[in-house]
């Protein structure tokens, strides 16, 4: 049996649970998906659980490095938040880890409900620490608590993916990011150096 079934496996199984949440990811579905065979299947994984669970790894894996592409890349610590606000996204798909949070089926689960909560964690842990740094930059206030500017700003994302996705418009998404962008703006030394866009 070779790795790039349990790959397929695990990026079919990741794009089901995307798109149809786990009730919707059929094992049947999933093999049809990803164009492997029942036997690599149960060869991988013992069942859908344990399928699905290395597909929120992978999808928690993908978040964290796109996160920490632009928040640990180049420029100021500022511009690098704004940039983060900006990331071309697929919006109205809904966050890829942010929408397991939604689900019943993996929240009632503590094994399938963990990937999701760390997930969401380091990227918040990630922003407070580049939030710090503008502070310490003098680019921020100092009196703003990073950790709580952090969840604000996860929230704006995340809450902005639900918004866009009720109204099956980018808008109330970019609304979103644009405030977020304008709170960062008031409490800037130097407002010009967040871009509008």
């Amino acid at each position: 049996m070779d790795a790039s079934a349990r790959e397929r496996l695990i990026e079919g199984t990741r794009e089901l649970l995307w798109d149809r949440g786990y009730l919707g990811t059929s094992p049947t579905a999933i093999l049809r998906r990803s164009g492997v065979g029942q036997g690599s299947m149960y060869h991988h994984f013992q069942g859908k659980p344990d399928l699905a669970l290395a597909a929120e790894q992978r999808s928690a894996e993908i978040m964290k490095a796109q996160s920490e592409g632009v928040l640990k890349g180049p420029g100021t610590a500022l511009e690098r938040i704004a940039g983060y606000l900006l990331l071309d996204r697929e919006v109205l798909r809904g966050c890829a880890v942010g929408r397991l949070a939604g689900d019943p089926e993996i929240i009632e689960r503590e094994e399938l409900r963990q990937p999701v909560r760390d997930a969401l964690d380091q990227v918040r842990v990630l922003l407070a620490e580049v939030i710090e740094q503008a502070q310490q930059d003098g680019e921020l206030d100092a009196a703003l608590r990073p950790s709580d500017l952090a969840a604000t700003l996860s929230a704006v994302l995340q809450g902005g993916y639900v918004l866009a996705r009720a109204e099956q418009s980018c808008e109330p998404f970019d609304r979103a990011v644009q405030g977020a962008l304008g709170l960062l703006r008031a409490h800037s030394a130097d407002p010009e150096s967040i871009p509008a866009r």
